[in-house]
């Protein structure tokens, strides 16, 4: 019989002996709370309030190793300060190149893409190096039910094809055996009366019907910073790059302008740019945002300040960057 002795239970020899022998059949012996119920003759439920009760007593003590996971704390820390639904945070050693940085951060984000996409989910893409990174590192032996979608126009020739929305969506559904509807017309157009053609265009308006379905987005994140670099600054140009600086304008995502508070920044190109709006990304079930470098932390910042994002990939240097800076500005 159980009885009590001060705030310490107090059982006899064979409960104790009961006890112990299921912890060690469940813990030690990998067996099912069925099959011990089987080979113990006791009832299954009893086999689960024995485990709970050993666990709030402290008979059984669980031991979580974090440190085999060296940026677990850092994830848990980006989730509560930025309120996301996840973290991924993947390890870099000093001195590591960009290009290994770029591979580490693809196949976190396709480890992610593979675990949440369902059948029926509409997949949306903006373009960029991290994003072809993504698929790169992309394996996967799912057949499902997916469309993969563009969020924005292409880039007008001042990227390699490979970083162009158009291949990376259709890579993307060739790999998921999904379907695709690739888009084609520029992210940007010279004139504000072509962006009103295009976006009163039947083409266009089947575009916008799916960027109403997107359930998930894979999103690359632009920074003011990286001006000076052949892909960011040459597709806006320097003149553009001098009129965002001026306008304290923290970073993009889908040529979308905001500051460090989240808070959108009109420019001089708003109206003529062909993409989703950054209000439809608070609406998905996941956004993720997958960037980094100690020149986008300002640009993620502003991002997850947004709420544009839900998700963020990023490298372990940039997170702790992100984090001292977040500190710094409250």
């Amino acid at each position: 019989m159980q009885g009590e002795q001060g705030d310490n239970l107090v059982y006899n020899d064979e409960e104790l002996r009961l006890m112990i022998k299921i912890a060690h059949m469940y813990y030690e012996e990998d067996m099912t709370q069925s099959q011990i119920a089987k080979e113990l003759n006791i009832n299954r439920t009893a086999i689960s309030r024995t485990l709970k009760k050993m666990r709030e007593e402290g008979t059984v003590k669980i031991s979580i190793n974090y440190n085999l996971s060296k940026t677990f704390q850092i994830e848990q820390e980006l989730v509560k300060r930025f309120r996301l639904k996840e973290a991924i945070v993947v390890p870099c050693e000093k001195g590591q190149s960009s290009q290994t940085k770029l591979r580490s951060l693809g196949r976190g984000a396709a480890q992610l893409l593979n675990r949440i996409i369902e059948d029926n989910d509409v997949v949306g893409f903006s373009w960029g190096s991290s994003l072809a990174a993504t698929i790169d590192e992309l394996v996967t032996t799912k057949e499902q039910d997916v469309l993969f979608v563009p969020l924005i126009g292409g880039p007008s020739g001042k990227l390699e094809s490979k970083y162009h929305v158009n291949t990376i969506v259709y890579n993307a559904a060739q790999l998921f055996n999904g379907k695709s509807k690739l888009i084609d017309f520029p992210a940007l157009v010279e004139k504000k009366k072509t962006a009103e053609d295009i976006k009163q265009s039947i083409y266009f308006q089947e575009i916008l019907k799916l960027w109403d379905k997107v359930t998930i987005a894979l999103v690359g994140i632009g920074s003011p910073a990286l001006s000076g670099s052949s892909t960011w600054g040459g597709f806006y140009g320097e003149e553009f790059c001098e009129e965002l600086e001026s306008a304290n304008v923290a970073g993009d995502i889908c040529s979308h302008f905001y500051n460090l508070n989240g808070e959108q920044v009109p420019t001089s190109i708003s109206e003529r740019t062909i993409s989703i709006d950054l209000d439809h990304l608070k609406e998905m079930r996941y956004s993720v945002g997958i960037a980094e470098s100690p020149e986008k932390v300002s640009a993620i910042i502003g991002a997850l300040n947004g709420r544009y994002l839900n998700v963020l990939v990023t490298t372990e240097e940039t997170a702790e960057l992100i984090l001292k800076k977040s500190v710094q500005l409250t």
